[in-house]
């Protein structure tokens, strides 16, 4: 089977990566949709070398790697890489027009972080992720979350977010032919509470908050400059390089289609970009009720994750002292939990009833006060927004997509 690949950024150029290193595609259609500098060489050149990862042929073969592109053909916008064949198309931006159809590409991942908005009609000026399927594709992964402009629609019944190893289970590949793959803060985030969900229920969850300490990304500007037209968030435009830049995620929403038990739970979910080029950190804080007979404790919640670990390829149990360039490019780690921080404290926490909607009390009546003992949790978890955790999983969720089409 041939893969597609829209847009050759961060992440379209790890996915490649990814994909020329595991070799289950028989050839790589990417889709670039304008020329790139002076031609192939310079694309090559794009691809092979990289600031954060270093050079591909290290990635794939260590210090003994050597040339790994090869036979570049400037008409016909062709390469190997790593022996992989790669088509290099350069004419059509708008998903419609390319032309996957004529490549024999059934299956796209878009990773251009445009098409995002799975109601979109396909002839949409500007471009829309259903476009791939007007344009020939049977499917489409989105490295991205889902994201409907219009207020009041719902989610088509084609399209499905899924996290490999928390939910992939709920694509249907009879009926799903859009795939959101989320983002890398809901992959990490999923990993953090879906083996504290499995131990306790949703209904020990009183309420969850987290932060991502998070690596910049390609969105973010190198020196200040002059907002947009109608731009509301200045900070957005201030240089990454010397500041920490407060900013928002749409992890908490996301997480929910993956773990849909986390509706019914109070929780908020706060971004802060950091001037590192990858290597994320999420500090998850949970409140939950506890047992008076045998209470939550660091020991407690650091087993259920080494367990956890143990069953699962995408979660990664450590007890050493991590800084985030520790965790940069390890394969498949959806989240590494930095097991020497996990924090808890345990509290009696005082409920008057006269407070709580539910209870009526006669007049002159003197409501009752419950003790509940609640503890609050600590938990950090590290992952590499761009290769190691996030276009790692990414692959997995392609692979896995392409053995139902076969």
């Amino acid at each position: 089977m041939k893969l597609g690949i829209n847009g050759l950024g961060r992440i379209g150029k790890l996915s490649l990566w990814h994909h020329v290193s595991r070799k289950f595609f028989s050839e790589i259609v990417v889709n670039l949709g304008r020329d790139v500098g002076q031609g192939m060489q310079d694309i090559a050149a794009a691809i092979e070398r990289d600031s954060t990862y270093g050079r591909l042929s290290m990635y794939l073969h260590g210090h003994r790697g050597g040339r790994v592109i090869e036979n570049l053909d400037e008409s016909a916008g062709t390469m190997t890489v790593n022996g992989v064949p790669v088509t290099v198309l350069r004419e059509a931006r708008n998903p419609r027009d390319i032309k996957w159809q004529e490549n024999g590409v059934r299956l796209v991942v878009d990773t251009t972080g445009v098409f995002k908005d799975p109601t979109a009609d396909p002839d949409d000026p500007r471009g829309s992720v259903r476009g791939h399927l007007q344009a020939g594709a049977e499917k489409v992964l989105v490295s991205a979350p889902f994201k409907i402009k219009s207020k009041g629609i719902d989610m088509p019944d084609d399209a499905v977010t899924t996290v490999m190893g928390i939910n992939d289970d709920d694509y249907d590949p009879a009926r799903h032919s859009v795939i959101s793959a989320a983002s890398c803060t809901t992959t990490c985030l999923s990993y953090m509470i879906k083996p504290l969900m499995d131990q306790f229920g949703a209904d020990r969850m009183l309420s969850a908050s987290m932060v991502t300490v998070h690596a910049a990304t390609g969105s973010q500007q190198v020196l200040d400059r002059l907002a947009a037209t109608g731009a509301t968030d200045l900070r957005k435009n201030r240089s990454i390089l010397n500041n920490i830049i407060l900013t928002t995620t749409g992890a908490a929403k996301a997480l929910a289609l993956v773990i849909p038990e986390m509706k019914s739970i109070g929780f908020i979910a706060e971004s802060v970009r950091v001037p590192t080029t990858t290597g994320s950190l999420i500090v998850l804080v949970l409140n939950l009720q506890d047992e008076l007979e045998k209470p939550i404790n660091r020991e407690l919640i650091n087993s259920i994750y080494r367990d956890f670990a143990a069953s699962s390829p995408y979660l990664e149990y450590s007890e050493e002292q991590n800084v985030s360039s520790d965790i940069i490019g390890i394969p498949e780690a959806a989240a590494v939990i930095e097991a020497t921080e996990t924090h808890t404290r345990t509290a009696s926490i005082s409920v008057n009833l006269e407070h709580v909607k539910s209870c009526n009390f006669e007049p002159g009546q003197v409501p009752p006060v419950l003790e509940v003992p609640v503890t609050q949790a600590v938990i950090y978890g590290w992952y590499d927004n761009e290769l190691g955790s996030y276009t790692n999983m990414l692959g997995e969720l392609t692979v896995s997509v392409a053995q139902s089409m076969v």
